[in-house]
């Protein structure tokens, strides 16, 4: 079965839809490359005009700046873990192996076998680790929350809130944990990487080992209940 993520491109994130035209489409997914190879803050529109062959001004009359072009990437990325979250757990009744399931998605690579963007999933997963939290972690959040440009990621933390509630219905905070468990996915797989005196699993460089954090994190909270 293959699917197409279709981001809703609003003016707030964009001043036109990219996947509307060829040039809209180069932007995101060579902009996506080139933020992965040189980082969110080497990355600019100069470098990107330059790899795609147009202009800088080309590239502004879809993005008000690079900021909203990670948001867009992270929009789409929050829209497909939801996808895969629905599409793995759709045959699971026990919430443990939902939870177990959701835990492993968030830790691994993204698996782009079904998706027919063209976005490559390696360099995506590896901007949202590097990069998802420098969407937030500014100044004008509160004024960007203000026009839904977080729906998709708030939409993805109520969805596996709902699974820790039907694990733990008497637990009473399913959303913290739920966007915490998101975002140390991210952050110890980054330390593991690139600061591994601040994990235990630092050596090996191995998933399996923050996936096996996670659900010792998660479990031993929640069955405590």
């Amino acid at each position: 079965m293959e699917f197409y993520i279709k981001i809703n491109a609003t003016e707030e994130l964009a001043h036109r839809d990219p996947e509307d035209t060829t040039l809209g489409r180069n932007i995101i997914r060579k902009g996506l490359i080139l933020m992965y190879e040189l980082g969110f803050e080497q990355f600019t529109f100069k470098k990107l005009a330059t790899e795609i062959n147009t202009t800088e001004a080309s590239i502004y009359r879809y993005f008000e700046n690079k900021h909203r072009l990670l948001l867009y990437l992270l929009t789409w990325y929050w829209n497909y873990m939801e996808y895969l979250v629905v599409f793995s757990l759709q045959n699971m009744t026990d919430p443990e192996q939902k939870l177990k399931k959701i835990i492993h998605l968030l830790s691994h690579d993204l698996s782009g076998d079904f998706d027919t963007s063209g976005l490559d999933k390696k360099a995506l997963y590896r901007v949202v680790i590097n990069e998802s939290s420098k969407a937030y972690l500014v100044k004008d959040v509160a004024e960007i929350n203000k026009v839904q440009l977080f729906k998709p990621y708030k939409d993805l933390c109520a969805r596996i809130a709902g699974i820790v509630q039907e694990f733990a219905p008497n637990y009473p905070y399913p959303r913290s944990l739920s966007s915490s468990l998101i975002e140390m996915s991210h952050f110890q797989n980054y330390f593991m990487i690139y600061l591994p005196s601040l994990t235990d699993f630092g050596a090996d460089k191995s998933e399996e080992q923050v996936v096996g954090f996670l659900e010792d994190l998660v479990f031993t909270t929640l069955k405590r209940v």
